[in-house]
């Protein structure tokens, strides 16, 4: 499927329907920052599994959720994502949130028993081809990710195919496969961000724009790379197991 000169193209590809994907989102929101990409999946009939790694609750500010503790604002976060993913149109039981144990900044500890949680996810659902965010980040909970992902696909030694998806705090990557798309994608794919509020707000407080423009400036800095003037691309780098 991913044969040819790159960069290679998703609209452009004949994907079987019965491929099975899988989504290792290190916080509520990855998935969603991919949503074109994901509805191209969707809409071809591919049956999609995400696993929400951890709440992300460290992600929430004071005055959005005054409750104090954890638990609460992962709990918050988890509640966006589930509203995203009906909006997104994703069957309530394709959706899973593993709560891995996380460090005092909230980022994922890597240890066996986190291993073991992700473990189980990619050997029930069998994903043949796994979209996540680039190891090449400033995001520690991204580099954990992924170390976690690898590891296992290693260890158990799993035929799939990773995608690894340029993110805001991405640092370097190889541009092997775009989604690219225009105003109206664009819109919709805003209105999938804007469910997750409790990031909207943080963002708009301290950037000054929300999380649906902070995913568009690295989607349109994507599409100023290829030829043809697209207004927006999801981006990917290619990896084989």
């Amino acid at each position: 499927m991913f044969a040819g000169e790159r960069p290679l193209f998703l609209d452009q590809m004949r994907i079987p329907s019965t491929l099975c994907i899988g989504v290792l989102a290190p916080h509520p929101d990855d998935f969603d920052a991919i949503g074109v990409t994901m509805r191209l999946f969707h809409e071809n009939g591919n049956p999609i599994h995400l696993a929400v790694v951890t709440s992300g609750a460290s992600g929430v500010d004071d005055d959005f959720c005054p409750t104090p503790g954890a638990a609460a604002r992962g709990a918050l976060r988890e509640k966006e994502q589930m509203a995203s993913c009906r909006f997104f149109g994703l069957p309530e039981g394709q959706l899973s949130f593993l709560r891995l144990a996380e460090d005092a900044s909230g980022h994922p500890v890597m240890s066996a028993e986190n291993a073991d949680l992700v473990r189980r996810f990619l050997l029930a659902s069998r994903p043949e081809i796994v979209f996540l965010p680039h190891w090449n980040d400033y995001n520690p909970g991204h580099q954990r990710n992924y170390a976690l992902f690898r590891q296992i696909v290693t260890v158990e030694k799993l035929s799939v195919v990773a995608l690894l998806n340029r993110d805001p705090k991405t640092i370097q990557m190889r541009s092997d496969v775009y989604s690219v798309f225009g105003e109206a994608e664009a819109a919709w794919k805003g209105e999938l961000l804007r469910f997750h509020q409790s990031q909207h707000q943080r963002n708009l407080r301290t950037r000054q724009h929300g999380i649906d423009e902070r995913i568009f400036r690295v989607n349109r800095q994507s599409a100023e790379e290829l030829p043809g003037n697209p207004a927006y691309a999801e981006v990917f780098e290619l990896e084989f197991f």
